[in-house]
């Protein structure tokens, strides 16, 4: 029999009255808008539209790749070192310029095994520039002793290649990490990025946040240099003066002489949030490392208690404690004079990954919307028209039952719009696309509905019993073509990027209020009808 439990009728009104409640600033004026969401419980902003509804911040954004070649030559002086002693081989002049690696090797007789080690530097790469054959990354020449190391021309290109599209990873997951902005985010021409983010109005707030390289890495401190060096900027070989930034206005900040060697770096990191320190209660942002950060983290301060140790972020020291205890469980908090929002800016970029290399902002401003105000009036147009004529159709067709599902509709609407604006989606025309696509789904599954009331009613069966065979027996069928459809909005979801990611989460958003309004909804109203007129229902 058709029946709903108290309870039941209860979450279906509470969930319908929060969706127009999260959906209601959309339709307020600004002034009444900010009057209600102090309030507190009303989402803080309306829902976003999309760069060809509304417009928003363009940046072109210029990839520095040479200085990334230097580094890699760099990271391998180390080794390199290491391996001329343990072979006995005598040098001078070690270091890098630009993208060549040289050394000089005044004994004749070290020379052929200075070649050998150099030559181990190199691996083997497939490239395509190389036609697909397997080359050397690395070339050595030697010239009267002084050997030189630079990359290949097909390992330039694959090198050049790799950082532009890890580059453009990470400004995705820091601009869209949730897939929902909409960001257009695609190279333009051989080292270039170009970002348009929909709804922003401010270009500084998206330079902040794609300013920083966002490196991470963790040196020991050299406190044996003393006050006058520093001052003089004299620092050892195999160390670097940097700066720690004050905590509070008007200090100087504070020089800080690192180890050149990297104990441990950025990647190493599995999670970093912002937070709050328990005891001092101000702002901070923790973080732990992956089982190969936390033994080397654990190692270095077991070996190293009673010294001090930099956490530096893009060459800015942010703290240099001592290490009083080893830290053995791989978790860690910074502390930096943080408000709490760049706390959590610094959590987002360290969570998005580093940069693999420094981007400046080459050109910068504020778009209009692609479409002209013709276009989004039209569109606006023909989707009141056509919500007009499925209501009048629906009406028409079923009857009371009709308007019933008409309810149902309305309630999907309001639903959709609410999830729309509490996450922040952006809405595009694909978005609007998928919201006339649920408004089709929902009405869809109230017809098997009543088609299937029709024909137990052709059977002679009673008004209760027709309705209640109709709810039952539809309901496999409306459940197996929504979990189709929700699957192709899911695979859309993981596998592109962009308007198209975001069709997919508004298609999957509205196949779940869709099923919700049209199932329960109307049942609702059906039950409550048929406590006052259970006789006859017209189809």
């Amino acid at each position: 029999m058709v029946h709903m439990a108290p309870w039941k009728a209860f979450l279906v009104i509470a969930i319908c009255i929060a969706g127009f409640f999260t959906a209601l600033p959309n339709v307020l004026p600004n002034d009444m808008r900010q009057a209600v969401q102090g309030m507190g419980f009303l989402p803080s902003q309306p829902l976003n539209l999309g760069l060809d509804l509304r417009g928003g911040v363009y940046l072109l954004l210029e990839v520095k790749v040479d200085p990334v070649i230097t580094d890699r030559l760099k990271g391998r002086l180390p080794g390199l070192r290491s391996e001329f002693r343990k072979k006995g081989v005598r040098f001078t002049e070690l270091n890098v310029k630009g993208d060549t690696l040289s050394v000089f090797i005044p004994d004749e007789a070290d020379r052929v095994d200075a070649k050998t080690v150099l030559d181990s530097l190199s691996s083997s790469i497939t490239s395509m520039v190389a036609l697909g054959f397997n080359t050397k990354d690395l070339e050595v020449t030697e010239d009267q002793g002084r050997f030189t190391v630079k990359y290949t021309e097909p390992a330039m290109v694959d090198l050049r290649k790799q950082v532009i599209e890890q580059s453009i990873e990470v400004v995705r997951r820091r601009v869209d990490g949730g897939g929902v902005k909409e960001a257009a985010i695609q190279r333009q021409g051989a080292n270039r990025i170009l970002v348009q983010v929909p709804g922003l109005e401010d270009p500084q707030q998206l330079k902040t946040l794609l300013g920083k390289t966002a490196k991470m890495t963790f040196h020991l401190v050299d406190d044996s240099v003393s006050a006058s060096d520093v001052a003089a900027n004299r620092v050892p070989p195999g160390t670097t003066l940097l700066y720690e930034q004050p905590r509070n206005p008007g200090e100087q900040p504070i020089p800080v002489v690192i180890r050149d060697t990297v104990i441990i770096s950025g990647d190493m990191l599995v999670r970093a949030a912002g937070g709050y320190d328990q005891q001092s209660g101000q702002p901070i942002v923790s973080f732990a490392f992956n089982m190969q950060g936390a033994r080397e983290f654990a190692r270095v301060t077991r070996e190293n208690v009673g010294k001090r140790f930099a956490i530096v972020l893009d060459k800015d020291v942010i703290s240099a404690p001592v290490i009083r205890t080893p830290i053995l469980g791989g978790d860690g908090q910074i502390e930096g004079g943080f408000t709490n929002k760049t706390a959590n800016d610094l959590a987002v970029m360290l969570n998005a990954g580093a940069l693999p290399a420094e981007i400046s902002v080459v050109e910068e401003r504020v778009v209009g919307a692609e479409l002209g105000a013709d276009s989004v009036a039209a569109g606006q147009v023909a989707a009141i028209v056509g919500l007009c004529l499925v209501v009048e159709v629906m009406a028409l067709s079923y009857g009371l039952i009709g308007v019933f599902a008409n309810v149902a509709l309305l309630c999907n609407l309001v639903l959709l719009a609410g999830l729309f604006t509490i996450f922040q989606i952006t809405l595009t025309l694909p978005g609007i696309a998928a919201f006339v696509l649920t408004m089709g789904m929902a009405v869809d599954a109230n017809v098997l509905i009543f088609e299937r009331i029709r024909e137990e009613r052709a059977l002679g069966k009673g008004v209760i019993a027709s309705i209640d065979s109709g709810f039952e027996r539809a309901m496999t069928t409306i459940i197996d073509s929504q979990l189709t459809t929700l699957l192709a909005g899911l695979i859309l979801i993981a596998q592109a990027t962009g308007p198209v990611r975001g069709f997919g989460v508004a298609l999957s958003l509205g196949i779940v209020t869709s099923v919700f309004t049209a199932i329960w909804v109307t049942r609702l109203c059906v039950v409550q009808w048929l406590k006052t007129s259970p006789k006859e229902i017209a189809l």
